[in-house]
């Protein structure tokens, strides 16, 4: 998707007449969703700079230029894009534009810098780095960028960056791969970033490659269970970006320290939906791996490891895939120190105490503190699905604390999931009550969200989406018995909406591996089948527990199946205490719905039983087309 598209003699005739930020608002708010006034600022000068540079008869009128693209299943977007011809295929240059003054060398860390970002000194991604990875991912992602011979040349352009000659830490050796593969220029560099384009686009395309770019067929997302299989064998399956990269080299340097100087270390990486964190701690065990260093992924969950050691057990081993992948109630008796690593995904779901029983142990979060020099927590609070789930931020530092580690926070912001829709997970939350967001009724056009009013329509859909990939699922709140456990009737149905005449099964059998079982497509998953995975369409039928009454999204956690043993233990814990039992269940609930709804890359679509909650649903999708429409004309004033 492009914000802003234009030949060069248009775009520099928009500058000219200042017409080129009230084009680029309005179109941002009609494509992407509400802006803030930072980003107006800089596109007001960073686009007079970009104006000086192509304002070259050298450059062709007819090159193409685009702004604010964003890239396909990621929240990211590249600054500016310039279309044309080299003469031999079709040629697009990548310019990162920066507003930096000044940056400094971070030891130790490929590729990462610090600057000055929201009024506070920061690490950050060296903008050739950032350049570079945007640009492999445009080719990784876009099929027409494959097939039609479409060369890619990034840089960088830090206008009011003054060099400070053979010193300067932005040039400096250990960033030299990133910097001959994406050249960065400076203030004072015009003339030398008006060459570099110069040589890639000797004749113009009247935007044709833009729009090969824009309209190609995206290519399915390598998705993690797809990839580790190669990536354990060393092959760089996944190009990290931004606070990925950041996250992902703090690590390397933690590991580093603990192992040498001995002090205990601890990484906690909150991170919503779709962020990255199982694909970067996958990639950390990998690269650990590679180091000699002992290192463990840990979930609760098992589906997760089973799809992983699914995918790998053609070509590896199974007693070193076990000895990779680990379940968290692993390290009851570990020894200190037993491990270099133990990377901990899904760290909201650990338990306080471990067994069959929940009898063993202490608490997992210190155990496994205490088994490993290195211990990374990637945790979201809000996917905790059940009362034994204990994994918290505060409890995670409490323990640190004890055991006298070094304690790094981090946080990843970019989106991988629901087609990189931040709008979408906003309007989750929002929808769900969990909490008010700012873009709560827009979501990105090609991520696509429908209600449906018949759950055989719903289940229709998602098998012929299934066709050709097996990528696609049905799941379910837990709000129906699982009868026919044990059971081989092929009558006796678990999920019965008898008014709809519809009649499916739980997942039988196959719980861990049900999330690529060819046949599973056929059955409905459940919250534990389906955590920590991802596909590229979801659909999701909403039970009586959660519904839409006087005004508001409720909860009723009487309404969950009796099998169901994620809130085991609530009817007592109301009988002493009823408010907090109201509070914990409902909270519960709606998270439980919140990570069903993200797991789809492509689209997510909902049934619900509740007749006014469909009702409500429906209102909010609808309206999501009409948000911002009336509003465009006096934000452009505002910013002009």
């Amino acid at each position: 998707m492009i914000v802003y598209e234009a030949t060069k003699k248009d775009f520099c005739n928009d500058v000219f007449q200042d017409t080129l930020v009230t084009n680029i608002v309005t179109n941002y708010n009609n494509r992407i969703g509400h802006i803030n006034q930072n980003e107006v600022r800089s596109w007001n000068n960073s686009m007079q700079y970009m104006y000086r540079v192509l304002m070259d008869n050298e450059i062709p009128e007819d090159a193409g230029i685009a702004i604010e693209f964003q890239i396909p299943h990621t929240s990211k977007r590249v600054d500016l894009l310039i279309s044309g011809k080299d003469g031999e295929g079709g040629s697009v240059v990548v310019v990162e534009l920066k507003q930096w003054e000044k940056i400094e060398k971070i030891a130790g860390k490929e590729a990462i810098v610090k600057t000055i970002i929201n009024r506070g000194m920061r690490e950050t991604t060296h903008p050739s780095y950032q350049a570079w990875s945007y640009a492999a991912l445009i080719k990784d992602y876009n099929e027409n960028a494959q097939k039609e011979d479409i060369n890619l040349y990034p840089c960088a352009y830090l206008h009011n960056y003054n060099a400070l000659g053979t010193e300067d830490p932005l040039t400096d050796k250990v960033y030299g791969y990133y910097v001959e593969m994406a050249p960065v220029f400076v203030k004072g560099g015009a003339a030398d970033l008006r060459s570099f384009i110069k040589r890639h686009i000797k004749f113009g395309d009247n935007k044709e490659n833009l729009y090969k770019i824009e309209s190609g067929r995206i290519r399915p997302s390598k998705s993690l269970q797809d990839s580790l299989n190669s990536m354990l064998k060393g092959n760089e399956e996944f190009i990290m970006i931004d606070d990925q990269k950041v996250i992902y080299e703090t690590a390397l340097q933690l590991a580093k320290k603990a192992t040498r100087t001995g002090t205990k270390q601890v990484l906690i990486v909150r991170g919503g939906p779709g962020t990255g964190k199982s694909v970067l701690a996958v990639n950390l065990l990998v690269e650990l791996t590679n180091r000699s260093l002992v290192t463990q992924y840990v979930t609760k969950n098992a589906a997760p490891r089973k799809v992983y050691a699914n995918k790998l057990k053609k070509d590896f081993r199974k007693g070193h895939i076990d000895n990779l992948f680990k379940g968290s109630g692993s390290y009851v008796d570990a020894p200190e120190n037993e491990f270099d690593v133990l990377i901990v995904d899904e760290a909201h779901r650990l338990n306080e105490k471990s067994g069959m029983f929940q009898h063993l142990g202490e608490n997992q979060i210190k155990e496994i503190i205490n088994a490993s020099k290195l211990s990374i927590f990637f945790i979201d609070e809000r996917q905790r699905v059940t009362l034994k789930d204990k994994g918290n931020v505060k409890t995670i530092e409490e323990f640190a604390q004890a055991e006298k580690a070094e304690i790094t926070l981090g946080y990843l912001e970019s989106q991988f999931r629901c087609n990189g829709s931040d709008g979408f997970l906003a309007w989750v939350d929002d929808v769900l009550e969990i909490r008010q967001t700012a873009n709560a009724d827009f979501i990105d056009s090609s991520y696509d969200v429908q209600i449906f009013s018949d759950p055989n329509e719903l289940f229709n859909t998602i098998q012929e989406l299934n066709k050709g990939n097996n990528k696609s699922r049905l799941v379910a709140g837990y709000c129906w018995d699982w009868i026919k456990e044990g059971k081989n009737q092929s009558d006796v149905h678990d999920i019965q909406i008898k008014e709809k005449n519809f009649a499916k099964s739980w997942n039988l059998g196959n719980s861990e591996t049900w999330a690529i079982d060819e046949e599973s497509v056929h059955e409905v998953g459940c919250i534990h089948t389906c955590q920590g995975l991802e596909f590229d369409y979801v659909g999701v039928i909403i039970g009586d527990d959660l519904i839409f009454e006087n005004g508001q999204i409720k909860t009723d956690y009487t309404q969950r199946a009796s099998t169901d043993s994620s809130l085991r233990g609530i009817k007592k814990m109301a009988k002493s205490n009823p408010q907090k039992a109201e509070r914990v269940a409902d909270e519960i609930i709606r998270n439980t719905y919140r990570t069903l709804l993200t797991r789809g890359q492509k689209g997510c679509y909902i049934y619900c039983t509740n007749k006014d909650l469909e009702e409500y649903l429906k209102y909010r999708v609808n309206y999501l087309s009409k948000t911002y429409s009336n509003k465009i004309a006096e934000e452009v004033e505002e910013y002009k």
